[in-house]
C-alpha cells in the first residue's frame, strides 16, 4: 500500500545484499508486513467488545477503523520518501518502533480519544514501515526466479494475515482480553526492531524535498470529509459541525490539488491521472473498496450481535471468503495474460455485486448458510477483480512515475476503505433511525433496527460495485490476449500499447500484482 521515488538507486541491490543472510532478511521484512495487515483484521473482531467496554456509539465506533487507514494512506508516500532521503532501515526501524509503542498505549486506553489517538499513530508508524520494508525486499533479491519467490512469500503472508487476524482477534477476545489485540503487537515489535538492526542493509541517505504540505492537506482533507460524513448520520446533514466539516474537507483537498500543481517534488503527482484507463482504476478502487470495507464492519456485528456468535466463531465465519479470495487471485493471474484485464473485472465485479445484494435480505432469523453463500461469491469475485484492476494501474507509467502509481493504488485502497465506511455508517444509521419498531421488548426492537441499517449498508455497497463494474466497462480500454510475436522478450503490446507480461512470466506477475493488490506497493 510506494512513493513518488521510491525506485532504488542502481548501487542498492549490491549494497543490500553484503554480508546478511537472505533468510533473515525475509523474516524480518514478511514478519513486518505480517504485523501491518494482521492489525486491520484483528481490530474488527473485537469491535463489539471495544464498544462496550469503552462506550463507543454506534456512529463513532467506525473510527477504531477510520483513524488507522486514514493515517495510513494519507502518509503513505510521505513515509516511501522518507525511506528514499533518510534511508530506509532507518525509516522501517521507526516506523516499527511507532508503531508498537502506539500499540502499547492503545491496549491501556481508558476511552474512545485514547484509542482513536493510538490507532492514529499506529496507522502513521505503518505508513513509514511499510513502503521501506518491501523497498528493502526488492532491492535484496535480483529480478527474475528470486525475487518472484520471495515477492510470493509476501503475497501469501499478506493475504493470510488477514485470515489469522481474524482468528487471533477471535482468540484473543475470547480467552484474554480485547486489549490483547493490540498488545499483541508489543513483543512482536520490539522483536522486529532487534532482528531488522541486526540483517536489514542500510540504504544510502539521499538529497531530496519532503512534500509536507501536500500529505497534511491531503490526510486532513479525507479526515474531514470523513467526520462530515459520520457527523450526519448522528447529528443530521444541517447540523452547522457538519457543514464546517464537508466545507474544511473540500477546501483542504482543493488546496491539495494546487500544492502538488506546484510542488518541487509531489507526493503525487497528478499527471498520473490524465490516463483515462489508470484514473479509473483509482476511482474503481476506491468505490471497491469502499463496499468491501462496510461488508466487513457490518456483517462483523451481524454475526456477533444478531446471530450470537463468540469472537473465535465469526474469525472463522470469513475464512471461507479468504481461501476463495486467494485461489480465483491465482486463477485470475493466469487468466488475465490470455483474455485481458476488462472482462476479469467486469465478471468479477458483477459476481461480488450479487454477493452483496444477498447480503441485503438477511434478517433475524437468518442462519450461516445464507452468509456462507454471498461470502463464497464474494471472494470469487474479489479475487478475480483485485489482479486486472491492479495491473490496469500500472500499465504505461513511465519509469520515474512508477513509485508513484504503485503507491497510489494502496493509497486509494486506504481512502477508499475509510470514506466507503463513513459513508456506509451514515446510510445505515438513518435507515435505523426511520426503521419501525419490530418486537414486543426493548432488545427485540433495537435488534431489528440494527437489521434494517446493516441491510441498508449492504444495498449501498452494492451499489458501490454496481458503479465501479459500469465505471470500468465504460473507462477501461479493452486489450487483446498476448499474440504470438511480442515486441521484446517476454513481452507482449496491448491494443492500446501498454505492455503486459506473456505467458511465461505469469507466475512472476502474480506474484507482484498480489503484493498490490492485498494492500502494498510494488517497486519499480
Amino acid at each position: 500500500m510506494s512513493s513518488p521515488s521510491t525506485t532504488l538507486s542502481p548501487q542498492a541491490p549490491a549494497a543490500a545484499g553484503r554480508g546478511h543472510s537472505s533468510p533473515l532478511v525475509l523474516a524480518a521484512i514478511l514478519t513486518t508486513q505480517l504485523m501491518i495487515v494482521l492489525d486491520a483484521t484483528i481490530v474488527n473482531v473485537a469491535l463489539p467488545d471495544i464498544q462496550k467496554a469503552l462506550g463507543f456509539s454506534a456512529t463513532s465506533l467506525s473510527w477504531v477503523l477510520n483513524a488507522y487507514t486514514l493515517a495510513f494512506g494519507g502518509l503513505l508516500l510521505l513515509g516511501a520518501r522518507a525511506g528514499d532521503i533518510l534511508g530506509r532501515r532507518r525509516t522501517l526501524l521507526f516506523g516499527i518502533g511507532l508503531f508498537t509503542l502506539a500499540s502499547l498505549a492503545g491496549g491501556f486506553a481508558q476511552g474512545p480519544g485514547e484509542l482513536l489517538t493510538a490507532r492514529a499513530v499506529q496507522g502513521v508508524g505503518a505508513a513509514f514501515a511499510a513502503p521501506s520494508g518491501l523497498a528493502l525486499l526488492m532491492a535484496r533479491f535480483p529480478e527474475g526466479r528470486e525475487r518472484a519467490r520471495a515477492l510470493g512469500y509476501y503475497a501469501a503472508v499478506s493475504i493470510g494475515g488477514s485470515a489469522v487476524g481474524l482468528i487471533a482477534g477471535g482468540l484473543l477476545t475470547e480467552w484474554v482480553s480485547w486489549r490483547w489485540v493490540l498488545f499483541v503487537n508489543v513483543p512482536i515489535g520490539i522483536g522486529l526492531i532487534f532482528l531488522a538492526r541486526a540483517v536489514l542493509p542500510e540504504t544510502p541517505r539521499q538529497r531530496g524535498k519532503f512534500d509536507l504540505m501536500g500529505a497534511a492537506t491531503s490526510t486532513l482533507g479525507m479526515s474531514a470529509l470523513v467526520y462530515a460524513f459520520i457527523r450526519a448520520a448522528s447529528d443530521g446533514w444541517s447540523d452547522p459541525e457538519t457543514v464546517l466539516a464537508f466545507v474544511l474537507g473540500g477546501v483542504l483537498l482543493l488546496s491539495f490539488v494546487l500544492v502538488e500543481l506546484r510542488a518541487p517534488a509531489p507526493i503525487t503527482p497528478l499527471r498520473l491521472f490524465a490516463d483515462r484507463t489508470r484514473a479509473a482504476s483509482y476511482v474503481g478502487r476506491i468505490l471497491l473498496v469502499g463496499g468491501m470495507f462496510g461488508m466487513f464492519f457490518y456483517l462483523t456485528l451481524f454475526l456477533q450481535d444478531i446471530l450470537g456468535y463468540t469472537p473465535i466463531v465469526t474469525g472463522l465465519a470469513f475464512l471461507p471468503l479468504t481461501v476463495m479470495l486467494f485461489a480465483f487471485s491465482r486463477v485470475s493471474a493466469a487468466l488475465v495474460v490470455r483474455v485481458g484485464p476488462k472482462p476479469l473485472m467486469l465478471i468479477g465485479l458483477s459476481l461480488s455485486t450479487v454477493a452483496l445484494l444477498v447480503l441485503s435480505r438477511l434478517d433475524a432469523d437468518s442462519s450461516y448458510v445464507a452468509i456462507l453463500v454471498p461470502l463464497l461469491l464474494f471472494g470469487m469475485g474479489n479475487g478475480l477483480a483485485f489482479v486486472p484492476l491492479t495491473a490496469i494501474a500500472l500499465q504505461g507509467v513511465d519509469p520515474k512515475d512508477a513509485g508513484a502509481a504503485s503507491g497510489l493504488v494502496n493509497v486509494m485502497q486506504q481512502v477508499g476503505g475509510s470514506l466507503g465506511l463513513a459513508v456506509l455508517v451514515t446510510v445505515a444509521t438513518t435507515a435505523t433511525q426511520h426503521a419501525a419498531p419490530e418486537g414486543s421488548d426493548a432488545a427485540a426492537i433495537a435488534q431489528h433496527a440494527f437489521v434494517v441499517g446493516a441491510d441498508r449498508a449492504f444495498l449501498t455497497s452494492a451499489i458501490l460495485l454496481a458503479a465501479t463494474v459500469l465505471l470500468l466497462g465504460v473507462a477501461v480500454r479493452s486489450a487483446r490476449a498476448p499474440q504470438a510475436a511480442p515486441a521484446t522478450a517476454g513481452q507482449v503490446v496491448d491494443a492500446d500499447g501498454p505492455r503486459i507480461q506473456a505467458p511465461e512470466d505469469a507466475a512472476a506477475l502474480f506474484e507482484e500484482e498480489m503484493a498490490e493488490a492485498v494492500g502494498r506497493p510494488v517497486e519499480a
